[in-house]
């Protein structure tokens, strides 16, 4: 067996072919090379040949690899990529990357995974992929029930704790239990995975101004506040429910490591309007490290070479921090 000197490489799995993956994957290394070592799962004959690529059995062979091209794990792949088009043959090899990818992190012989953009249709057309989406497969691979996601960028990390849901559904998914859980992850996680050994955490308001004393709604005093409380009596530091306008400044981002946020916008709007390409996408609450750019598979730009590969370079970064 090939053996493994200096940090385990981070797999980085392909997502859809008909995407910018492919060219994500190229940009990244061409930029990183030797300096944060990662391998691409996927099929070789859909990267787009502007850099050099180096076939591995085994990921232990990536750093040699990557000092010549892209490292690159293969599957096979039917057909070829057709940039913007998603092939429903191909959906069960992407939903193979995946799991290949999970099966060498947990196996130890990744360091971390970082997932490129998968299109949720063409899996569920070509494969039957029932998940509601890239994050709750994993959650299956992993073992786990329970999953919070992170945007992160080194000027503020956000939590939502409601989704992908709509604004007008919000108030009834955010129970007491669904905060708790949240906050613990999450706090558990900057312990754990950021080294963070007191996590300061603070904590929006549903309503505007949060509340303002029930009278621009009950949630912030009747569900999120008693939920702050009994967490802040068991010793953890979360300052909250705040007003969520008042959040996001430079002066107020200071005083915590996180933000938890009560639905979608909340928390995307300040992270993206504060560092739009680098943010990352951070899987909290499974045994092993996941990142994720923070963006689609933008058919509409791929095969063209205008893709930004920002986003996926500093999610590499971070896994490989988290990951090491």
């Amino acid at each position: 067996m090939t053996s493994q000197t200096g940090p385990l490489p981070i797999a980085l799995s392909c997502g859809e072919p008909a995407g910018i993956g492919p060219e994500l994957a190229e940009k990244a290394w061409d930029q990183l090379r030797t300096d944060c070592v990662f391998f691409w799962i996927g099929d070789p004959a859909h990267l787009p040949g502007q850099v050099p690529h180096v076939r591995i059995a085994h990921p232990a062979e990536a750093a040699s690899a990557a000092e010549k091209g892209l490292p690159v794990y293969p599957l096979s792949f039917k057909g070829p990529r057709t940039p913007g088009t998603p092939q429903a043959a191909q959906a069960k090899s992407v939903i193979a990357a995946i799991e290949t990818a999970v099966s060498l992190v947990k196996s130890g012989q990744a360091g971390a995974l970082c997932t490129l953009p998968i299109h949720k249709q063409a899996l569920a057309e070509g494969a039957g992929f029932a998940y509601p989406g890239h994050t709750e497969f994993l959650a299956h691979l992993a073992g786990v029930d329970e999953v919070v996601m992170m945007l992160a960028s080194d000027q503020l990390r956000v939590v939502p704790v409601t989704i992908h849901i709509a604004l007008s559904d919000v108030p009834a998914a955010l129970t007491p239990a669904l905060l708790e859980d949240r906050i613990r992850i999450t706090h558990s996680a900057l312990q754990d995975q950021f080294g963070i050994a007191e996590p300061r955490l603070a904590v929006a308001g549903l309503n505007p101004h949060a509340g303002e004393g029930g009278r621009m709604g009950h949630e912030d005093a009747s569900v999120i506040a008693p939920v702050l409380d009994k967490l802040r009596a068991q010793g953890l530091q979360i300052a909250g429910p705040l007003p969520a306008d008042t959040m996001f400044h430079a002066r107020a981002r200071a005083g915590y490591d996180v933000a938890l946020c009560m639905y979608h916008d909340q928390a995307l709007i300040p992270i993206k309007t504060l560092d739009f390409d680098r943010g990352v996408n951070v899987t909290l609450g499974m045994p092993f490290i996941r990142t994720s750019p923070d963006h689609g598979t933008a058919f509409d730009i791929a095969g063209t070479g205008h893709a930004n590969p920002t986003s996926t370079i500093e999610a590499l970064k971070l896994a490989a921090r988290l990951g090491g």
